[in-house]
């Protein structure tokens, strides 16, 4: 039977062949198999906006505007992701400000892992230091890796570490950032640096530098109490900072602490969720 089916096959392509050498049919290529579908975000991420509308967002990483000096891969909109659980608690510690008389803006949420690439391919380009003189004027770029600036992974890629501060309201709007403008280092005094709305934190927002931990003892008074205030009532809902960056806060227990995820930075990625 194997032999009889062989025999039909050979001859059912001859025939073809010769039908096509008599019409002068042209046989059309097998279309290209689709592409990989964008990933989305499992069903326990959600946009901050659908949890709270009142927290201020600046997504730094959709705007040149950060160390890199361009917007870097993965965020295609400026919103906020986080899984909802860290949303929820973000929502508790707003209502705690707002009684205040302040307001919550975050700069970064969940970030994709491709994003977290860019930054590395860019950290390996030492040629490239176009925001040096903002971001980190006293750090040899060559040396990002080696101090933990820089790493291949991030905890933001598991969807509940947020990039945040505080601002007093009324929320004045923020200035936009022009591409090549003069920069001013990430630590000088506030009326100096490049305006943000935000209290006095004592540096920038990824500011390359020590004077960003948190309980670095030269930061004193207002910017001293300023960090208190964000840690204090973030800590209250169960987030933990990371002490050497003031405006980087983990809410624990993670629902995913050991998966790092890549769907794009855009409303499709949790659309329905």
């Amino acid at each position: 039977m194997t032999g009889l089916a062989s025999a039909i096959r050979t001859l059912a392509v001859t025939a073809a062949a010769g039908l096509l050498a008599v019409t002068g049919a042209v046989v059309s290529p097998a279309p290209p198999a689709s592409a990989t579908p964008e990933p989305k975000a499992p069903p326990e991420f959600v946009s901050l906006a659908s949890v709270d509308r009142t927290i201020v967002q600046e997504m730094r990483y959709t705007t040149a505007h950060n160390f890199v000096g361009e917007p870097i891969d993965g965020y295609r909109q400026p919103l906020c992701i986080l899984t909802r659980p860290a949303a929820e608690a973000l929502h508790r510690a707003q209502l705690r400000l707002l009684a205040r008389g302040y307001t919550l803006k975050v700069y970064d949420c969940y970030r994709p892992q491709r994003a977290v690439d860019h930054f590395v391919r860019w950290a390996k380009d030492l040629a490239d230091e176009r925001m040096k003189k903002e971001f980190y004027p006293d750090v040899d770029k060559s040396r990002l890796f080696a101090d933990g600036y820089i790493a291949e992974k991030s905890g933001h890629s598991r969807g509940s570490t947020v990039d945040l501060t505080i601002v007093r309201l009324p929320a004045l709007p923020a200035r936009a950032y022009v591409p090549g403008e003069k920069l001013v280092e990430c630590y000088a005094p506030q009326k100096e640096r490049f305006p943000d709305n935000s209290v006095d934190m004592g540096t920038g927002y990824d500011c390359f530098d020590t004077l960003s931990h948190t309980d670095d003892p030269r930061i004193q008074g207002a910017q001293r109490a300023n960090r208190q205030l964000l840690k204090g009532v973030l800590a209250e809902q169960g987030f933990v900072n990371l002490p050497e960056e003031w405006w980087h806060f983990t809410f624990k227990p993670e629902p995913f602490p050991s998966t790092f995820f890549d769907f794009p930075v855009a409303r499709r990625s949790v659309a329905g969720h």
